[in-house]
């Protein structure tokens, strides 16, 4: 059994509790990220804050980054949505994308995908080469060791829905005008190659899983509990972070 099949899919909030812990989870969120950003205790600045939010197509990733900046000031954090490297990327050695937008101390960002795609699609759809991205696994794991050794929290997540679930919102926005633009053919192909990702995904957590950043795998099945858990996680994430930065 890979960690994919441990994740609960069935979990479920209804609307009450809902509101109720997305708005303390925020709440608490906001009163993390004024202290990281020195707003609150004298200018006195903690770590950066660098998220990275990957999972399956459709697999609630916007909704869960939405919910989680919502209640900061726009000038408190970017967001960053990253897809498959364009030429001039390809002349460069794959982590130098994103190089240049990972926060400095008191900083915050959010990676809507990242440098995992160098071990997912690009491993899947053939545009790296097997050299490439088995060499990979340890060029992302030290990368993200010494992130953190300089002073950054790295929180790294995983959004997971099932096959049914995916191709129901994947008919929803074919079907919505307003929502038509977030499909396309790739997600459609993607699907047909659900076994080669899921084999890809397993050995992406078997092998950048560390100390420093682990991965957090969050049920996308219900979009309520997926925010919910994915702000209550990050909360918990930034306060283990802010110990380690201090001890």
């Amino acid at each position: 059994m890979g960690r994919l099949d441990e994740i609960d899919l069935t979990l479920r909030l209804d609307k009450e509790a809902y509101e109720q812990r997305l708005r303390d989870a925020q709440e608490r969120f906001l009163e993390l990220r004024l202290d990281l950003g020195g707003q609150t205790n004298g200018g006195q600045i903690g770590p950066g804050l660098l998220v990275v939010v990957e999972g399956l197509d459709a697999g609630g990733k916007g909704g869960a980054i939405r919910r989680t900046v919502e209640r900061l000031d726009p000038r408190h954090y970017s967001v960053y949505s990253y897809s498959k490297p364009d030429a001039r990327a390809k002349r460069h050695h794959f982590l130098w994308r994103f190089w240049t937008k990972i926060p400095g101390q008191g900083g915050m960002c959010i990676f809507d995908r990242s440098w995992y795609g160098r071990l997912l699609v690009e491993r899947v759809e053939g545009f790296a080469t097997q050299e490439q991205w088995r060499r990979a696994y340890d060029e992302i794991v030290q990368f993200e060791r010494s992130l953190v050794m300089e002073g950054v929290i790295v929180v790294k997540f995983w959004l997971q829905v099932s096959q049914e679930e995916q191709l129901g919102r994947f008919e929803a926005r074919q079907h919505d005008p307003l929502k038509r633009w977030k499909l396309n053919e790739e997600d459609w192909r993607n699907r047909e190659k659900w076994p080669q990702y899921s084999e890809a995904i397993e050995d992406m957590f078997a092998k950048t899983d560390h100390d420093l950043a682990p991965w957090d795998l969050i049920s996308g099945e219900q979009k309520k509990w997926a925010r919910v858990q994915f702000l209550e996680t990050l909360n918990e994430r930034v306060i283990d972070g802010v110990e380690r930065w201090k001890g």
